[in-house]
């Protein structure tokens, strides 16, 4: 599989890596033998970087990813974990003595004594502007207990408050043919000041597979059922914030570009890495077959550049009046 460089980490990452929200919670039930079923599936087919975060199932899904690294010691995989979302959602709390206590938790559930990368996780607005958010990470940096930091945001204005601090390493953002806004500012941006840009939701969770309708229900453990209307965390995080009907009447546009057999997702998530200035997508899996089928994505650069113009057009259609100016 393709790698590039992860920003200012200055590591290779593959193009297609794994998001593994779903092995800790929010997204029904995974069972561990699965999880690391799905872990292994993805090394197998070429993936080398896992984004996971210290709330996902209260950790759960950091000790899976550590337990798979201990049984596999030469797999060289970049993990990406966030931290911020354990507590009360107030400026006051992103502070070195938290980032501390934070840090020191993943890193026992992973396993190692530094972190390759810690992002904050989409933090209030005002965290992404404070120096001394910035000073507690280069400390933890210069200290040795993370590698690189960087940051997972809700809105371009915080991805382009962090992309200009100069040593932020990478940009975690809502990326996908639902959601453009990033292309306009963000990437331009990041690649100038050679900061990664890692592209989330990359299937508005799970709408661009192609395989949702009307009829479909979603368990009530799953936030595609319990967070449409934004009650649990920012809306946009569940269906990029799009009305779920129009959504499929979308991707029924979608599909009309692709040329015969192609899969949904997988062209989903081509478009996506045909963006200049993309490191790395990280769409999830919840099972072996998912993951196999997102990596395989990685062969179909040239098809998701032969999309461009008709997704922009489905984009200008369905959600840029709505979407474009929330994130």
């Amino acid at each position: 599989m393709e790698e590039r460089i992860l920003g200012r980490t200055g590591r290779k990452v593959s193009v297609i890596g794994l998001g593994t929200w779903q092995l800790g919670a929010d997204w029904g039930t995974v069972d561990p033998a699965q999880a690391t079923a799905i872990l292994a599936a993805s090394v197998e087919a070429g993936v080398t970087f896992f984004d996971t975060a210290d709330v996902y199932g209260d950790g759960r899904s950091e000790a899976a990813i550590g337990a798979f690294l201990a049984d596999n010691p030469g797999v060289d995989i970049t993990v990406a974990t966030k931290m911020g979302r354990r507590v009360e959602q107030v400026p006051e709390n992103y502070v070195l003595p938290n980032f501390r206590q934070w840090i020191d938790r993943s890193r026992s559930n992973l396993g190692v004594d530094a972190l390759d990368l810690v992002q904050l996780h989409c933090p209030p607005t005002a965290v992404y502007q404070s120096g001394e958010v910035y000073d507690a990470l280069d400390t933890l940096v210069s200290e040795g207990a993370i590698r690189n930091y960087g940051v997972s945001v809700e809105r371009t204005d915080e991805a382009l408050a962090a992309i200009a601090r100069g040593n932020t390493a990478s940009v975690q953002i809502i990326l996908n043919a639902f959601r453009l806004k990033p292309l306009d500012e963000v990437l331009p941006a990041a690649k100038a000041a050679g900061v990664g840009i890692i592209a989330r939701v990359p299937l508005a969770s799970g709408l661009l597979s192609g395989k949702y309708s009307k009829d479909t229900a979603f368990a009530a453990n799953d936030h595609r059922n319990y967070n449409r209307d934004g009650s649990a965390f920012d809306v946009g995080e569940t269906f990029s914030g799009v009305d779920y009907e129009q959504g499929l009447e979308a991707v029924r546009d979608f599909e009309a570009l692709l040329p015969d057999g192609t899969a949904t997702a997988q062209a989903a998530l081509a478009w996506i890495i045909a963006q200049d200035g993309v490191s790395s997508v990280i769409p999830g899996a919840r099972t072996v077959e998912q993951a196999r089928a997102n990596a395989a994505a990685a062969d179909l650069a040239g098809l998701g550049a032969d999309l461009d113009e008709g997704v922009r057009a489905v984009y200008d259609k369905y959600f840029r009046a709505t979407v474009h100016p929330r994130w």
